[in-house]
């Protein structure tokens, strides 16, 4: 895959039929060239996070570390979360916090994250979103605050069309991963 750009889908909702979900799926769908967009399976897997069972001497646990495996290898993340009463689901927090350990030297340091979201109300979950953002940053993500996109109207908008059959969706998904791919800094050979 070398010359590929690997972005990591991680997706704040557990439903298989979500329509972020799908969202996600589209992007994987229709990613532009050059760019890889792979959705972590297993978020519902991970205990939350706690000190407790995240030590050098006890190993956390294995969901946890295969969470942290994957997101090591990721050059972007895109995390894709519903509004869940006004904020981004724990499933997604939860991610972010264990990706965030070690502090200071995490997979998320530095590395490019874009938060993109659908939700039924007027404004596409730009609250939940927000909140990604904020968590994301805080745990030393590179957040690309100009690269969004919030769909609204879910329900309805996608109740017969998947996102990935949405010719304006799918444009604005390819613009987010775009921008993921052009905030990636390529070594100099």
């Amino acid at each position: 895959m070398s010359g590929h750009v690997h972005v990591l889908a991680l997706v704040g909702s557990l439903r298989s039929g979500s329509h972020n979900r799908q969202l996600a799926e589209a992007a994987v769908k229709h990613a532009p060239e050059g760019v890889e967009v792979t959705l972590y399976e297993g978020l519902a897997e991970v205990p939350f996070y706690n000190e407790d069972i995240d030590t050098d001497e006890r190993r956390p646990p294995p969901a946890a570390t295969r969470l942290r495996e994957t997101a090591a290898r990721a050059d972007a993340f895109l995390l894709v979360t519903p509004e869940y009463n006004g904020t981004m689901p724990a499933v997604l927090k939860n991610a972010i916090d264990w990706l965030s350990r070690p502090f200071g030297s995490s997979a998320l340091v530095g590395t490019p994250t874009a938060v993109v979201g659908t939700a039924f109300g007027q404004y596409g979950g730009v609250w939940a979103q927000d909140d990604a953002r904020k968590s994301a940053g805080i745990a030393g993500a590179t957040i690309l605050e100009d690269a969004k996109l919030a769909i609204p109207g879910s329900v309805t908008r996608f109740a017969e069309t998947h996102p990935a059959d949405d010719t304006e969706a799918v444009a604005q998904l390819r613009q987010v991963l775009s921008a993921l791919a052009a905030a990636i800094e390529v070594p100099e050979s």
